[in-house]
This record gives C-alpha cells, sequence and structure tokens, in this order.
C-alpha cells in the first residue's frame, strides 16, 4: 500500500481518485464540449496552438483534454492519486491513444524535485487542487516556479467564508472519518440542498429541475461525483481572492481576470488568471479586456452601484 493509500485508509485524505472514476462513466461529447468550453473561454484563447500546457492534480484528465483538443502543441498531466492518474491516462487512451503530445504522471505538487524536471509551460492550470494539498500555500508557490516568463497561471481556490469555512473542514474531517459518518452526514447534506435549490427556485420563478438536469454546463461536471467531492474533499484549505492576488503579485504575476464565487462570499471556488512578468500574453489579455470594455460600453447601459 503506498503513501496515497495509507493516507485514505486512515482518513486523512479523500479518495479523489475513485470519484473520478465514477465520473468518467457518465462523461459523454456534450461535457467534453463544455470543458473546452469553458476554457477557452476563461483562457480568452481560441486556440493553444503552439502552447504547452501543465496539468496539475489532473483528476480525470478532462481539462487536458481539452486542452489538447484546443491545439495545444504538448500537455503534460500528473496528479498525486494513482486512481486519477488511470483516469487521465484511460481518457487518452479514449479519444488521443496515438499521441506522443500527451504525457501523464504520477507526481505531487508538494515534490519540488519532480516539479523541476518538468520544466517550464506557457499555461499552467490547476482548477480546485492545490487547496486538497495539505500544504496550500506551499502548492501556489511551487506552481509558479512552472510558469515561464510571459505565460499563464490557470488557479481555482475555495473561497475563505471564515467561520462557514472552518464548520466545512470540521464535516469533512467527520466524513472521512467512518462510513457511518458518510451515511449520517450525505442524505442530510441532499435534503439540505434540495430544499434550499427549491426555495429558491421558487422565489424566482425557475424551473426547479434545471439546477440539475443542466448540470453539466458547469465545466462539463456531474452532479452526483461533485456532490461527494464537496463532502469528501480533505484536506481542505481557503483563502480569500485579496489573498490570492497579493501572494502572486509579490511573485511577479499581474491578474488579468478572475471570477469570485457569489461575487466572493460564496463557498465555492474563485478563480484566477495571472500571467508573469510580462510579454505577448499580458498584451493578449490587456486587448480582450479593452474589446469587452467598449462592447459594454456601447451595448449596455451604464447603471449606478449603491
Amino acid at each position: 500500500m503506498n503513501t496515497h493509500s495509507q493516507e485514505v485508509s486512515r482518513g486523512e485524505r479523500f479518495g479523489f481518485g475513485k470519484n473520478w472514476e465514477r465520473f468518467l462513466q457518465t462523461l459523454n461529447e456534450e461535457r467534453i464540449d463544455e470543458a473546452e468550453r469553458s476554457l477557452e473561454e476563461m483562457l480568452q484563447m481560441g486556440t493553444l496552438a503552439g502552447k504547452s500546457f501543465l496539468d496539475v492534480g489532473s483528476g480525470s484528465g478532462l481539462f487536458s483534454l481539452a486542452a489538447m483538443r484546443l491545439g495545444a502543441e504538448r500537455a503534460h498531466s500528473f496528479d498525486h492519486d494513482p486512481q486519477s492518474v488511470g483516469c487521465t491516462k484511460e481518457l487518452r487512451q479514449r479519444l488521443f491513444p496515438k499521441t506522443g503530445r500527451w504525457t501523464i504522471e504520477e507526481g505531487s505538487v508538494l515534490d519540488a524535485d519532480y516539479l523541476s524536471r518538468l520544466g517550464k509551460f506557457d499555461i499552467v492550470y490547476s482548477w480546485g487542487v492545490l487547496h486538497h494539498t495539505g500544504n496550500m500555500w506551499q502548492a501556489l508557490e511551487n506552481v509558479s516556479d512552472r510558469v515561464q516568463d510571459g505565460g499563464t497561471l490557470f488557479v481555482a481556490i475555495y473561497n475563505d467564508q471564515g467561520k462557514a469555512s472552518r464548520v466545512w473542514k470540521a464535516v469533512k474531517v467527520l466524513y472521512n472519518r467512518s462510513l457511518a459518518w458518510r451515511i449520517l452526514i450525505t442524505p442530510l447534506y441532499l435534503a439540505c440542498m434540495v430544499a434550499h435549490g427549491l426555495a429558491l427556485d421558487l422565489i424566482g420563478w425557475n424551473n426547479p429541475f434545471s439546477r440539475y438536469f443542466g448540470y453539466q454546463k458547469r465545466r462539463g461536471m456531474s452532479l452526483w461525483p461533485d456532490i461527494l467531492d464537496w463532502l469528501g474533499g480533505y484536506p481542505f484549505e481557503v483563502a480569500r481572492a485579496d489573498e490570492i492576488n497579493d501572494f502572486y503579485k509579490t511573485r511577479g504575476f499581474t491578474l488579468i481576470h478572475s471570477t469570485l464565487s457569489k461575487g466572493g462570499k460564496g463557498r465555492g471556488n474563485n478563480q484566477y488568471i495571472f500571467v508573469k512578468g510580462s510579454g505577448p500574453e499580458q498584451a493578449h489579455y490587456e486587448s480582450h479586456r479593452v474589446a469587452r470594455a467598449s462592447t459594454s460600453q456601447s451595448t449596455v447601459p451604464q447603471v449606478s452601484e449603491a
């Protein structure tokens, strides 16, 4: 039994790889297209042709696949969880079986020696991973070193809700402690989730089923694996948006674009796009920002917010 398996068996870590195996059973072309669209939209790039892509904590491998389909010159995926590595390899075998441009390994983002051997990349991507390492700030530091000058860093980190985040951390500890706790916590959470969603939909005159049947539009994800990921996702750390921005600003990165969970008040992931130093990528993002601002000013009435 390897170190990862021992940590899972002791309740010190959630088995993300097993959960990604569940997800792959639901994966279809629609979900792949949605993942590709979301990556393209956040990176503000219609193509990744000529670019190298590093997927830190690849999970199912879906976003490495999206990068490949967007034309990445090469992609490298790694994960600490052996089952996640297996999922990524399975996805490559399904859709890019003969490629030499997509490499996959087992590795840890906390292993500086391993990372140094990888070299540097045009795009470093790590969505919802680094807060599960057990040493988030070191992981955030380590991925920054893999971005080449002028390159792009795309990370997503759970938002810090203060006391609420501490409560969720306690829930996750219990969830991973034993099957008995999982049997107790899961139905309670489901009942609260459905009741809360129903109340919001009734207030907003929305179809209460649309949030479930249209779930794949959230980056191509699947509802049940995401529920288990949220309840069990441990280790668990959080950060405010200003903390992440300040952390990378002192390391020579410029924040280009971000989307915050419920405006910075939610418990979900805040997404950040940074550019390292200066170079063509920064000019690229700046041109997109100016174009979007111009379109907004010309087509949308300006409304002052109180």
